[in-house]
């Protein structure tokens, strides 16, 4: 069949009134010879949306490579035609979904497919974080969990994630995202799954449930410190109208931390996301009206759960900085709250983070004594790390209480974020007094991204290949002593698209593809010895990072 037949098939067997007529009406255009109906059919048509590093992923709208109903219907039934071969009982199935368009209704869909699969489905609250469904995954003793979300994406995105736990999978992978085979299984059985209008659907074996109250209970556990200095620490929290606010919020004053104001314009969910150019705590400009906020109640600190929640930046207060604060960037972070958990981690715990994050995490745990691993990008590696007992990954996703949620945690990582910087604010020291000890204690890690966002995905397998072929001999003047190609394996780590360049001055860059948006992402690092009681390099490492940038930039030339 041609692109116009296909679409046309499409269109007859979609449930959702809404999409078909939406894409029954380019349809028409595109027989009476309209080019460019031509060519949104090709787009929406393009081959159905793959498994990727979060699930499924995209732009809501018609047709097999958009998120839509029968999209998330069909992806339903292919997840519950695995779950019922490897299972050992009716499976149980978890499902959550945040407030992006589309998220309840897909919600909707995929317990009542799951429900006439003969699965028993636990439906979460709608429009809650993705954490309270990680963490109910393993609360439930479910087989999969389900969440609706996109999480940071664009607000024209949505996505379905999948956990798988149980009797499915048991031991250090049980609650965590889906990896290799069961993404390759799953993508099967939704090719072989029926056209989604064909697909049964009940509510015989859907239940309401509500963990709230012991997610609660077990993140604010988490906290540490006296009653005192938590209520003298005075915290900026914004959701970035996410789902976030009023979870984060309860955990937060659970814990101790009563003096939490909440940045107004940002905290009723909004699929919109108004205040924002786009709904990632790491953007220039993101946290904007929280530094705003924070100045107008001298806040000590500012924390900011991305529109899922399960992921958390930090920013602080720097008289250096033009606007009098300075957001940690997710190294900074991870590295920081590894070094405060380190301090009373039991004596076999296990810290991890990525490739493409800082080596000094290894660093701390090598310091206090205790094992560390590191990891292929994406929490679906760094939770499943046995004995894990803290994981981060640099792109501001965290992992405090690996046991309970083994996922990154924004709100769980707010407690324990809070509890570090009411110790520090208690001793009158800062985010920088710790970070300066830590680099005479293990060196300086400075780090940085360079990244480079394409139209056109073919950019970025030219630029990983000129990379390959042609790799910097020299980067911010020390040589280049090793490249890797990681697609091999390495340091027995799997095989992934990525390069890795050493220098001899102890700097590495890691180049990869992004697994969820179309970017080419390479990790910097620099790392200069301080000796006790010197002063720490700041500026150095920075001017190092730039050089390294333009240089390797240029070895890419995207």
């Amino acid at each position: 069949m041609n692109v116009i037949e296909r679409a046309q098939q499409w269109v007859d067997h979609d449930p959702d009134p809404a999409t078909a007529a939406e894409l029954a009406s380019v349809v028409e255009a595109a027989r009476a010879g309209d080019e460019s109906a031509l060519a949104e059919l090709n787009r929406a048509m393009n081959g159905p949306l793959q498994f990727g590093t979060a699930g499924l992923r995209g732009e809501i709208g018609p047709g097999e490579s958009r998120m839509n109903l029968s999209v998330v219907i069909r992806a339903t039934a292919g997840l519950c035609a695995v779950l019922l071969r490897h299972a050992t009982r009716a499976p149980r199935v978890v499902i959550g979904c945040d407030a992006r368009y589309g998220s309840v209704d897909f919600a909707h869909a995929a317990a009542r497919v799951a429900s006439a699969a003969g699965c028993e489905v636990f439906l979460l609250p709608l429009k809650n974080p993705t954490p309270l469904t990680a963490f109910s995954v393993r609360e439930l003793d479910a087989d999969a969990g389900i969440m609706v979300t996109a999480s940071h994406n664009p607000p024209r995105d949505n996505g379905y994630k999948v956990y798988l736990g149980g009797t499915v999978v048991t031991g250090a992978g049980q609650g965590v995202q889906i990896v290799s085979p069961f993404d390759a299984e799953i993508a099967s059985a939704i090719a072989s799954a029926p056209f989604a209008d064909q697909i049964a659907q009940n509510d015989e074996l859907i239940v309401n449930v509500d963990p709230r109250e012991d997610y609660i209970a077990r993140a604010a556990s988490l906290a540490q410190g006296s009653p005192e200095i938590k209520e003298d620490l005075a915290i900026t929290l914004t959701a970035m109208h996410g789902v976030g606010a009023a979870l984060t919020q309860q955990v937060l004053n659970e814990a101790g931390f009563t003096n939490v104001s909440l940045v107004a314009e940002q905290v009723e969910p909004d699929p919109d996301f108004p205040t924002v150019s786009f709904p990632n705590p790491e953007e220039p400009g993101a946290l904007d009206l929280a530094i705003a906020h924070a100045r107008a109640h001298a806040s000590d600190l500012i924390i900011a759960v991305d529109p899922d929640a399960d992921r958390c930046a930090l920013a602080v207060p720097d008289e250096a900085s033009s606007n009098g604060w300075r957001q940690l960037s997710g190294d900074e972070t991870g590295s920081l709250l590894g070094e405060f958990l380190a301090g009373s981690a039991p004596e076999d715990a296990v810290f991890a983070n990525s490739i493409v994050s800082s080596r000094l995490l290894g660093k701390i745990a090598q310091g206090h004594g205790l094992k560390y691993q590191h990891t292929l990008t994406g929490f679906k590696w760094i939770a499943r790390v046995p004995g894990l007992y803290f994981g981060y990954e640099e792109a501001i996703g965290f992992c405090p209480d690996p046991t309970r949620v083994r996922d990154k945690d924004g709100i769980a990582t707010s407690v324990v974020a809070a509890s570090l910087f009411a110790m520090l604010k208690s001793q009158g020291r800062t985010a920088k007094d710790e970070l300066e000890r830590m680099a005479r204690l293990y060196g300086l890690h400075v780090t940085a991204p360079l990244t480079f966002r394409v139209d056109r995905l073919e950019l970025i397998a030219e630029g990983m290949q000129r990379l390959r072929s042609q790799p910097p001999t020299t980067l911010a003047g020390a040589e280049v002593e090793g490249v890797v190609d990681l697609s091999k394996g390495w340091d027995g780590l799997p095989g992934t698209d990525a390069l890795m360049v050493t220098t001899t001055a102890g700097d590495r860059v890691i180049a990869r593809p992004s697994g969820t948006e179309p970017k080419l992402k390479c990790y910097l690092e620099v790392v200069i010895p301080v000796e006790d009681g010197a002063e720490v390099p700041w500026a150095q490492a920075r001017e190092r990072l730039e050089t390294i940038k333009s240089e390797f930039g240029a070895a890419i030339g995207i």
